[in-house]
Order: C-alpha cells, then structure tokens, then sequence
C-alpha cells in the first residue's frame, strides 16, 4: 500500500470523524441555549425539554435502519445524504421562530444524524482492514464519541453569548458542505447489497412507542398523572413495545435481533447505558439551567463551568481509560465510575441559590468528570465482549440505541419531576429561586438513583470475558 493511499485512508478518517462530531455535539450543544430559546419561542419548562427529546426520539430510533439503508443503497451514498439532511434541518432550526417549528426541524436532524453514525461506523471498518491501524482508527473515533457531547456545552456556551442560540445551529452548515464535499474525493463508493431488506415496520413501531411513552410523561405533571390521557398514552406506547418485540421475531431481517439479548453482557451493558444516560442528560440538561437561571451565569460562563470535566473526560479517553481496563478489566472501572457519577451528582444536589463555583460547582464537575471518563470505555466494551465478530456493528448500534433513548425517556422524567417541584414549592410561598432549585434538587437526587443502579447491574450482572467463558465450558464438561 502507497503512502498515498495511507494518508488519504487517514484523511477520509478525519473527515468521518468531523462529520460524527458534528452530530454528537447536537445532543448537547443545544443544553446552554435552552433558556435562551426559551424566552424567545415561548416554550414551557415541560415543553423546553422536546428541543433535545425530538432529537435524540429520532435519532436512536433510525439508527439501526440508517445500517440497513447503507447496505442496501452503500454506505457512501448514504453517509453524504444524511450529512445533506442533517445540514438542511440546521439551517432550519437556525431559523425557526416558533416552538413547532423547531421541534420538527429537531426530529429531521435526528433522523439525518442517525443515518450518518449507523454508517460512519462501517465505512471506518471497510478504510481500515489492518488490526493495529483498525484499532487506531477506532481510537481515535471513540475519543470523538465520549468527548462531543461535553465539548458541545463549552461551544453552545461560547456561541450563545458571543452571537446568539440561532448559531449552535447555523454553524453545522459551512461544516456539513465541507464533509459532503471532501467525501466525494476521499471516500471510495461502492454498491449496496440488493439482498439487504428493511425493517421499516421495526423502526416506526418501536419510535413510535418510546414518543408515546415521553410525551405521556411529559404532560404528565399538567394533563394528571392518573388522567385517562396520560394512561391511555402509555398504554398504546406498551402495545406498540409489544408489537415491536413480536414484529422481530417474525421478520427476516429484523431491526433488533432478540437472540443478541441471550448474551449476558450485552443485555447488562445496554441495561447500564439506558440508566446511565438518564444521569448523564440530568448533569448536562439541569446543570447548565442551575448555573443560568440559578446563579446567573451568562452562557459562555456555563460552557467554561464544563471544561474542568472536558480535559478530565479527554484525558481518559486519549489513553488513561484504556490502560486502566487492560490492568483491572471492565467491570471494575465501570463500577467505580458510574458511582463517581452518582456522586457528582448528589453533589449537585445540594448546592445552594447562593452557590459559588469553587465551593459548589468544580468538586461535583471534577468528580463527574472523573467518573464518566472512567466509566464510558468499560461500558462499550461490555456491550462487545461476548459478540462475535461478524455482528459487532450490530451490537455497536444496539448500545447507542440505549444511550440515545435512555437519555431521551430519562430527561423527560427528570424535567417533569423538576417541574413539578418548583411548582409544589411556589404555591407553598417560596420565592422563584428558591423553588427552582428545589425542583433541580429532586431532579439531581433521582439521576444520581440511575446512576447508582447502573452500578449496582454492573457489579451483579456483568462478568468478566475470562468468567464468561468459563461460564460457557462448565454444560460442555457435564456433557462431555
């Protein structure tokens, strides 16, 4: 292989990572921006949360199906359309002027964004065939994972206050036309697989669901909790789970092979990434409203806020979460790190109106910091371990597809019991500050509870590769 074909291998790596980066800063880079969107489209704090929950609905939903669309239609193709649509939707967030209006652009993002991660992935696997510059590759594509979203804080926070929300969107667009472009000259195309099908009913059944059952929650706080609307809502969205989890036993190519769930890891793994997200988007979502609305913070105040845990977070996926593993396995780390979580955000949950950032901002950013960098390699590799080869794009999709809807089902939740709160606490006489912490406390206190039962699954459920497959020789033996 030429040195040219290197370097142009590595080149297109870049670009898909830049193209990637671009679509997991939108999980995030839109948290500092709330308030201000808020007051300029009239959203309600319950209704403020669908500006993420459109997104990552969408998103995790059509991940797996932007797989099967690649290997049907190639991958190439299908990474530059959904960078395009990706793009087109930016520019129309960056110009809504209303709350419907945004939310809708929102979901179409997702749905480019899920296209372009369920390929991304692939064309990487296909550029690099070498094992030790595979591994490289991958590397340097996880970092882009674990650091995008808190990167996306510190970038919201400096548009927004230097420009304003409009360009946390707008500013995809010269990068999107640059990825589209420079793919056409460094990616090589290929044809799709004509015996590829698609589980179309698969993708809208279970989204669907996971819609119903966060707009349920949602409203739940104005429509009643025991309302006939609010019940009747989470009914269907259990029917259509029902349906979804029939529909793949039944398909051909089903969206979510059920048969990936007999793997203990797997299950325990995607089990910890649905609990896990839900403490996530509760630090990234409620902390940044506590520093704005709270202490007053301008957003590029809360963006700086964040970048203790960013250098943290980057340091461990740039080396240190990878030596760590190698020496203590996985769950180990991912134990100790989910409770770091946990307790970054407790300590959150007491921080005062009156807080001040040395005292009661920078310990609970350092020790999540801390225990995200520590916990998110060990958690992916989870969800590989017992995998064989020929279906780790599969379980690759199927963990950020927990990720995506846990955050997304955990968000609602917790901005539904924080409203709640504030309200509970106004009509007791408090004053708005007052209450608004309030209601951010319970918020804080619930997410720490995802993330100390994503520890507690961890340590009773997943094993190690070694114990596994000891696991697995003991019938062999009695057999034999």
């Amino acid at each position: 292989m030429t040195i040219a074909d290197t370097r142009t291998r590595w080149l297109a790596l870049i670009v898909l990572c830049l193209g990637d980066l671009m679509i997991v800063l939108d999980t995030t880079i839109v948290n500092v921006a709330l308030p201000s969107i808020r007051t300029d489209l009239g959203f309600s704090e319950e209704s403020l949360a669908w500006v993420v929950n459109a997104y990552l609905l969408t998103f995790g939903g059509f991940l797996l199906l932007g797989g099967r669309l690649g290997d049907l239609f190639g991958h190439r193709r299908l990474f530059i359309s959904g960078i395009a649509l990706f793009t087109v939707a930016s520019l129309a967030c960056g110009l809504a002027t209303s709350e419907g209006f945004l939310v809708a652009a929102r979901a179409v993002q997702g749905v480019g964004g899920a296209v372009v991660s369920a390929v991304a992935l692939s064309l990487i696997m296909t550029l690099f065939t070498e094992d030790a510059e595979r591994t490289k590759a991958m590397g340097v594509f996880g970092f882009v994972m674990a650091a995008g979203g808190s990167i996306g804080v510190l970038l919201g926070g400096i548009l927004t206050d230097t420009l304003s929300w409009h360009w946390v969107f707008l500013v995809n667009l010269p990068i999107g036309v640059a990825v589209a472009v420079l793919c056409m000259y460094l990616i090589p195309g290929g044809k799709g697989h004509t015996g590829a099908r698609l589980d179309v009913a698969g993708a809208v059944t279970v989204t669907a669901a996971l819609m119903l059952a966060v707009y349920a929650i949602v409203n739940g706080n104005d429509a009643g909790w025991g309302s006939a609307q609010t019940l009747g809502l989470l009914a269907c969205s259990a029917a259509l789970f029902v349906a979804f989890v029939l529909l793949e036993t039944k398909v051909a190519s089903p969206l979510v092979p059920l048969r990936l769930f007999k793997l203990r890891n797997v299950t325990a793994a995607n089990l910890v990434g649905i609990l896990w997200s839900g403490g996530m988007f509760a630090w990234f979502f409620l902390s940044a409203l506590y520093l704005q609305l709270v202490l007053g913070y301008s957003p590029l105040q809360v963006g700086l806020a964040f970048l203790p845990a960013n250098l943290l977070m980057g340091a461990f996926s740039l080396g240190l979460s990878a030596k760590i593993v190698m020496r203590y396995g996985i769950k180990g780390p991912l134990v100790v790190g989910m409770s770091l979580v946990a307790a970054g955000l407790l300590l959150f949950a007491r921080a005062p109106v009156d807080g001040t950032f040395l005292v009661d901002v920078l310990p609970a950013m350092l020790v999540l910091g801390f225990g995200v960098g520590l916990a998110f390699n060990p958690v992916l590799l989870a969800a590989m371990s017992d995998v064989d080869p020929t279906e780790a794009g599969l379980a690759s999709g199927v963990a950020n597809t927990s990720f995506m809807m846990g955050g997304a089902l955990g968000l609602a939740v917790l901005a539904s019991l924080a409203a709640s709160r504030t309200s509970m606490l106004l009509d007791e006489g408090h004053d708005q500050l007052a209450a608004l912490n309030g209601g951010y406390h319970v918020a804080f206190v619930v997410g720490a509870g995802f993330a100390a039962a994503a520890a507690t699954v961890g340590a009773t459920l997943l094993r190690s590769p070694k114990a596994a497959a000891e696991a697995l020789e003991e019938p062999i033996a009695e057999a034999a």
